[in-house]
């Protein structure tokens, strides 16, 4: 008898969300992951939820189709992570004509039973605030409804319900080696520590390592994909207001400037092509100059690199060949099943998008069951992620009742906490009563309460991993204190 009857490997998105999906049904489940969770591409996105409007452009209406319906289940989900934003597009008559973008925004406001988000329509940008950043030529432009989110902290979140579901989450372990012997999986894992290598046995393996699915591990098929680098930046807060641009640039492109934190502005992204280590993956000054370009297109007055407060980039995993350009790759995604006389289930993720990770696990899901038997039917597409359980997913609502809760929290720190944990924040909290309850201050509304909950729920073991996944506090944080956070876990 195996161990678990499916071991997950990687534990970006996909690999989280199918690792929540598998432990809901009931069967047994392990996910390892050899860094942090979302350590790579999964905390490396434009952190939005949507549907892609310039796929349609590419024929691409099922996976359009398919994003825009996630884009209620997640709103419905996590309200206090996925939050509904206005887009901008700028017009300018030597891009795509008008009639063009009309086409296109009728299809994405119909495609995806759109229910709460506001449907598109014609915007004047000649004076008014949404106008206010741009040049002064732009007159006219066109706006739109999507989501942003957290990406990491999506990722934490559906870890978190998969081990209160069952799940064995072990981080910082790798796959050293498997092997398919008396009818089982048998897994070599290295743990970090440098403890000596554990062998695990599974029924079924799932391959979600993302950039790295085109190695080979032992007898595992290497994969041909493309790899793709997206690169951003960050730069202070380009405009008054809570809604987003999105950019046409000359190599019909599109770019996203996008509200981040309380005073910046996240900027992206590139598609280039990279080979390489993907976690070595880095934003390089070319990439800077191509997005301070696309902006400066648009905006009066514009950005220069050394205004770029962050960068990061992060490397997809796309369907395709080397054939065309990277920016017209499918960001569709594909399951491969492997399972032989000889061989048991192997089930292989390509591609894939941040939006529709949690169709992709039901679907993971069903090509498993059909494998392994057992197992209950679909339920995710109904089920709250850890802290979005409140009424009719209201988070409006519920951060007004919270502030007036925690009066005493100044109200920034509050509101993030609020979004970071919904309906969890009292887990945060604890029984503190007063700002000192909370223990040390470490800068930003950061306090040793919510540092020892992070270690204590969230696997989190150093300094990066609060600063930088499981918050961006990293941005707002000075050296002397970041490094007081890595005292702290030291």
């Amino acid at each position: 008898m195996a161990d678990f009857d499916i071991l997950v490997i990687g534990g970006g998105v996909n690999g989280a969300g199918i690792a929540r999906d598998a432990a809901g049904r009931g069967y047994s489940v392990l996910l390892c992951e050899q860094d942090d969770l979302a350590q790579a591409t999964s905390s490396a996105s434009s952190k939005l939820i949507h549907g892609g409007l310039r796929y349609l452009e590419q024929y691409q209406f099922r996976l359009v189709r398919e994003a825009l319906r996630e884009r209620e289940v997640l709103l419905h989900a996590a309200p206090h992570l996925v939050e509904p934003l206005r887009f901008v597009l700028p017009h300018s008559d030597d891009l795509r004509p008008r009639w063009l973008i009309r086409l296109g925004l009728a299809l994405y406001d119909n495609m995806g039973a759109r229910k709460r988000l506001p449907a598109s329509n014609r915007v004047d940008l000649d004076g008014g605030p949404l106008g206010q950043p741009l040049a002064a030529a732009v007159k006219y432009g066109f706006a739109y409804s999507d989501c942003r989110v957290d990406d990491s902290r999506l990722v934490v979140l559906n870890a978190i319900d998969a081990s209160e579901r069952g799940a064995d989450i072990r981080l910082h372990t790798a796959v050293a080696a498997m092997q398919w012997e008396d009818g089982v999986w048998r897994v070599s894992l290295r743990p970090a520590n440098g403890n000596e290598v554990q062998t695990v046995t599974a029924r079924a393996i799932v391959n979600a390592v993302g950039p790295w699915v085109g190695q080979t591990i032992d007898g595992a098929v290497s994969k041909k994909i493309r790899l793709v680098k997206g690169s951003h930046i960050t730069v202070p807060k380009l405009y008054d207001g809570d809604h987003a641009y999105i950019l046409q640039n000359g190599d019909r492109r599109v770019i996203f400037v996008i509200p981040y934190l309380a005073d910046q502005s996240l900027i992206g992204t590139t598609d280039s092509d990279f080979a390489g280590d993907p976690g070595q993956a880095r934003c390089s000054d070319d990439d800077i100059d191509y997005l301070c370009d696309a902006v400066n297109r648009w905006f009066d007055p514009g950005i220069r690199p050394e205004d770029v407060t962050w960068s990061y980039a992060g490397v997809r995993p796309l369907l395709g060949d080397e054939a065309g350009d990277a920016a017209s790759v499918s960001r569709d995604y594909r399951l491969d099943l492997e399972a032989t006389e000889g061989r048991g289930p192997l089930l292989t993720v390509v591609g894939g998008k941040i939006t529709t990770y949690r169709k992709l696990a039901e679907q993971a899901l069903g090509r498993l069951r059909a494998s392994i038997g057992g197992g209950g039917g679909d339920w995710t597409s109904g089920a709250a992620l850890p802290g979005g359980d409140m009424p009719d997913a209201d988070f409006s609502k519920f951060l007004t009742d919270t502030k007036r809760r925690y009066v005493w929290i100044p109200e920034e720190t509050v509101t993030r906490l609020a979004h970071a944990y919904g309906t969890r924040i009292d887990r945060v909290i604890g029984t503190a009563a007063k700002i000192e309850d909370l223990g040390d201050a470490f800068g930003s509304g950061l306090f040793e309460a919510e540092l020892d909950y992070l270690k204590r729920r969230e696997w989190a073991m150093s300094a990066d991993d609060v600063l930088w996944r499981r918050s961006k506090l990293g941005l707002q944080l000075d050296e002397g204190e970041k490094s007081r956070v890595q005292d702290w876990f030291s």
